[in-house]
């Protein structure tokens, strides 16, 4: 963009950002939930009663799990017996599948042919486990996605309108960062996980990335342990994504930051020919409560030759929702979107989430490479 262009009025940055929605069913069908864990009562809930998206029962085996939530969200019928629950569902309910990634293969086969699904991500605990989970989705012909929750933030589908308005012009750099504290105790299924950080953290920014640019051609990675939780795996990722010569994209995550606020920090930011746009995930800052997430703008310009202030190019800019519980409404809202025929795409489907899990796994294995040794001699 020459120096010489016009500002772009903040009401027509305004405007953009407040029409952007996730698609949203004409006729919400009713929700089985299979799970009653934190992320069901923080997030999923909590997001399909802002919708009206009616949620008929609740299963979990843990004693009194389903019940509570029942309660507590006034939901009619819970199960101790997932079985059970899937027999009293009717045949156009979509089954809310959130439990840990171990337990999806001993909970998909019990549905019914044909079942509507949204699994938790992620899609298994590991590439053979999401081959076994894409080959029972197409055999038993499931239309099923997964819950890749970030794609649907309100900040993030505000920063995609930005770029499809031309705001952003052509991206050649994304950067993630997440720096802060995270509770992992809160998940006690992940004190013996194999896997941590990439899989059920970073694995959102990697499925982010793709979003936006597709599959990398590669990735160069490294995730390490945290001495201060040397018990659980590791928690600190460094990734390169190769799209070629001309485009940057990286991501860096550090969940050991226990020394305050201050220099915490969890943001995804995209430059641009044109602009460039910053987001912050504010519930990393304060997981599960969350500060609020953010969207700034701004536009670029030659600034030598230009009367404009580079410190007021930025742009605060309104966020409609916030991640918990809002990008939850986009994931359940597109699946039902697309089961019903008013949306033409599922950007989450079970082979999209595939492919992400193809990219996790190329992390791992990139992580347990050598690294190249310097040319000493």
């Amino acid at each position: 963009m020459p120096a010489s262009a016009t500002l772009i009025p903040v009401e027509d940055l305004i405007e953009t950002v407040t029409s952007a929605h996730p698609p949203r069913p004409k006729s919400p069908r009713p929700i089985v939930s299979i799970g009653a864990g934190g992320i069901v009562r923080n997030a999923h809930l909590p997001a399909y009663a802002k919708a009206g998206f009616p949620v008929i029962a609740v299963a979990d085996p843990a004693p009194n799990a389903a019940a509570n939530l029942a309660r507590d969200f006034n939901i009619a019928h819970s199960f101790t017996s997932v079985a059970d629950a899937i027999a009293f569902a009717p045949p156009d309910a979509v089954f809310d599948v959130a439990v840990p990634a171990s337990q999806l293969l001993n909970i998909l086969p019990l549905l019914p042919n044909c079942a509507t699904v949204l699994m938790q991500k992620p899609m298994g605990e590991n590439i053979d486990e999401a081959r076994a989970i894409r080959h029972l989705c197409r055999t038993r012909d499931f239309l099923a996605a997964v819950n890749f929750s970030l794609r649907y933030s309100p900040n993030n589908l505000e920063a995609v309108a930005l770029f499809n308005r031309g705001f952003l012009g052509e991206l050649h750099d994304m950067e993630v960062q997440t720096r802060t504290y995270t509770p992992w105790q809160l998940w006690t299924f992940l004190a013996t996980a194999p896997r941590l950080e990439i899989l059920y953290h970073s694995i959102h920014y990697l499925d982010l990335v793709r979003s936006w640019f597709g599959n990398p051609r590669g990735v160069y990675c490294k995730t390490v342990r945290n001495p201060q939780t040397a018990q659980l795996a590791a928690t600190k990722s460094t990734i390169i994504l190769d799209y070629g010569p001309s485009r940057r994209v990286l991501i860096a995550t550090n969940h050991a930051h226990d020394f305050g606020d201050r220099y915490q920090h969890s943001f995804a930011q995209w430059e641009g020919t044109a602009g460039a746009a910053r987001i912050t995930m504010g519930l990393n800052l304060d997981y599960p409560h969350g500060k609020p997430d953010t969207l700034e703008y701004a536009q670029r310009l030659v600034v030598a030759s230009s009367d404009q202030d580079p410190e007021k190019l930025w742009h605060a800019l309104p966020v409609l929702g916030e991640n918990f519980p809002d990008a939850f409404i986009g994931t359940m809202g597109a699946l039902q979107a697309y089961a019903e025929g008013s949306t033409p795409t599922l950007p989450s489907h079970f082979e999209d989430a595939f492919q992400t899990m193809a990219l996790v796994e190329a992390c791992y294995r990139s992580s347990e490479r050598p690294a190249e040794p310097l040319p000493l001699e």
